[in-house]
């Protein structure tokens, strides 16, 4: 099938403004600009907040043809190691899924299952971190284009078997953008406890949740780059530090204590909004009660009041 220079020519537009980038992966990885690092054999082709290409790394022969046997969609492009056949299958999405830690968790997590799908059915290399791919600009792979139209998820989604995602309280899978999703919430339900202890200034706040951050990231068989990592403890320890405070938790310590009567207040409200934030994220009630320490039933009817 003959090149298209249309998704090659998207592909150089999209790539960050200074991607990592490298001829030799032993010697180690580049920044420098996109212009430059265009002309190297491997390139970042996504940014730490946006996914533009869905990138999948097929080690065995064949690799560069053999999704159609797999039933899978045609990739967008393939980047083929001439000496073993070994390949990178690229999908251009139409809409760019948003990874960074501010993003919808609704749309990301419907991204993460499609990506994780797509990744099993091509049988990739699931520790690939995805980081760089084997740069379609350069002349020391076979590129062929296949499928000329950028990808919705939903395109993708009608290949794809996302019944094993459906249900919102499993956790996905610690790969593709399974990782972000999970790094996310992990983090997420943690920074909900331990800012209690002590109420840090905001600067000794965000280095406690970058800590925790990497330490998590190190338990993924690939670990999601630095950079991300960053991105999504920075987002979580300004969210918190924003929203939960020594008075605001003092003022709820104090209707917890009241006997009978109904809550009110700031402090319900805050709980209440922490709640419905959790639920609409798929958190289990279960576990919404165990994060805020209240009952089952006061979570219940919470979610299941429309005020």
């Amino acid at each position: 099938m003959a090149d298209q220079p249309g998704q090659l020519d998207l592909f150089r537009e999209r790539l960050p403004a200074k991607p990592y980038h490298t001829d030799d992966l032993r010697a180690g990885l580049q920044v420098r600009s996109a212009e430059r690092a265009a002309l190297a054999r491997y390139i970042q082709p996504n940014g730490p907040t946006h996914r533009f290409w869905l990138v999948y790394d097929i080690d065995r022969p064949g690799a560069a043809i053999d999704w159609s046997d797999r039933g899978a969609p045609p990739p967008s492009i393939t980047a083929k190691n001439p000496e073993n056949g070994h390949a990178h299958l690229i999908y251009g999405l139409k809409t760019s899924v948003r990874t960074a830690s501010d993003a919808k968790s609704a749309p990301l997590r419907y991204a993460a299952a499609v990506d994780c799908a797509l990744q099993r059915l091509l049988g990739a290399d699931l520790g690939y971190s995805g980081l760089i791919c084997k740069n379609p600009l350069h002349p020391h792979w076979q590129v062929t284009t296949w499928e000329p139209r950028l990808y919705t998820l939903a395109d993708l989604d009608s290949w794809l078997d996302l019944k094993p995602a459906q249900d919102r309280r499993k956790r996905l899978p610690d790969y593709g953008l399974g990782r972000n999703c999970n790094l996310f919430e992990q983090l997420r339900l943690w920074a909900y406890r331990a800012i209690r202890q002590g109420w840090p200034d905001f600067e000794q706040w965000q280095a406690a949740c970058l800590d925790r951050a990497l330490m998590y990231n190190a338990g993924f068989a690939a670990s999601l780059d630095h950079q991300e990592v960053r991105h999504v403890a920075r987002s979580v320890a300004k969210w918190t530090h924003q929203h939960l405070d020594a008075a605001s938790f003092s003022a709820w310590q104090a209707v917890q204590g009241r006997k009978g009567g109904k809550a009110k207040g700031e402090a319900y409200a805050l709980l209440r909004a922490q709640a419905l934030r959790l639920r609409s994220d798929g958190v289990s009630i279960r576990s919404i009660a165990k994060e805020l320490s209240v009952g089952t039933g006061t979570v219940h009817s919470w979610v299941s009041t429309k005020r």
